[in-house]
């Protein structure tokens, strides 16, 4: 289960234009670079115990006690220790994001369908009964729509001895999220990272907002100080300017549609989103191909590589305009 997952790595290395990653192309707030700046100083001293100044910040945001936040580097080492315990059967909806499948002991899966702009009803989700971990992603990646989370509180009641981890990493973009409700249910998981819509993915800062059991479990199981104080202190600052994050979100959905519009003008079919990134289909070109070819130009995708769907698929993240009319112009000139 502990294969070293590849396939979202590596943007230290790339040069050019890269939208491999779903990072966001705003950098962080300046609010947060100052805090980090001041911290450094005194990074010859340990953060608070678990990051206590952030996760009462996180546990006053999200509507909780304290006792259900975990922090750690990056929601991916909260993933990875969440399947350790409870993944020895997992259920997915795919495509997914692919460190789910690598993940998990054994899975089975419900495919999201093309012809229906991979939108699911979670009323029509019907898990196998041996299932450990039901995993949702909210706003799916890669296509990056959301899911309505009305029917969950009975999914939870229907199957009390299912965990249902659901990721929240771009749950900004959406109006429907359900970190508030973990108290009031035992095999509710959450997880989230302020890597995407805060524009902190170098400064590696996750949570997870879980039952106080697991939630102290994991303190117990991990270092005590699992963040630097710079980025302890850029999440602090960024959490106190949600505003101009909804703001940033508004010009990041803006940049995505213009793109995703111009890439249709090329006859390139594209599915809806609320985020910043979305999936292509280039049929009946093929995605590694036009990868390729985008990759000599010094623009990097990500081919979605998913058989079913066949080879036409990949995965855009918005740059900034400028950069984006670039990627049009490649585009172009490949198509």
């Amino acid at each position: 289960m502990a294969r070293e997952s590849t396939t979202e790595k590596g943007g230290a290395g790339v040069e050019g234009i890269s939208l491999l990653l779903c990072e966001n192309p705003l950098p962080p707030l300046e609010e947060a670079v100052v805090a980090a700046r001041a911290e450094l100083p005194r990074s010859n001293h340990y953060t608070e115990a678990y990051s206590a100044p952030l996760r009462e910040r996180i546990a006053d945001h999200v509507g909780v006690s304290t006792a259900h936040v975990h922090v750690n580097a990056g929601s991916e080492l909260i993933l990875r220790q969440l399947f350790d315990r409870f993944g020895g059967q997992v259920h997915l909806l795919t495509p997914t994001y692919p460190l789910f499948p690598e993940l998990a002991d054994s899975y089975t899966e419900t495919r999201l369908d093309p012809d229906e702009d991979f939108r699911f009803d979670l009323r029509d989700l019907d898990l196998p009964e041996e299932t450990t971990l039901a995993v949702i992603v909210n706003p799916n990646n890669p296509n990056g729509s959301g899911i309505e989370m009305d029917a969950l509180p009975a999914l939870l009641e229907q199957h009390p001895k299912t965990r249902f981890l659901v990721d929240e990493a771009f749950v900004d973009f959406v109006d429907d999220p359900v970190a508030d409700r973990v108290p009031d249910y035992d095999n509710l998981l959450v997880t989230r990272t302020l890597s995407k819509a805060h524009s902190l993915a170098g400064f590696r800062v996750g949570y997870a907002i879980l039952p106080a059991p697991i939630t102290a479990d994991l303190n117990a199981s991990n270092d005590a100080y699992p963040l630097a104080r710079p980025s302890q202190a850029a999440a602090l600052a960024t959490l106190e300017h949600e505003a101009k994050i909804r703001e940033r979100i508004g010009r990041l959905r803006s940049w995505t549609d213009q793109l995703a519009a111009e890439l249709r003008s090329l006859g390139v079919t594209t599915f809806p989103t609320e985020t910043y990134f979305f999936l292509a289909d280039v049929s009946p070109h093929d995605a590694s191909a036009v990868a390729a070819s985008l990759r000599e130009r010094g623009i990097h995708v990500r081919p979605l590589d998913d058989d079913r769907l066949g080879p036409g698929y990949l995965r855009l993240t918005t740059a900034r305009p400028a950069d984006n009319e670039r990627v049009v112009d490649a585009f172009r000139e490949i198509l």
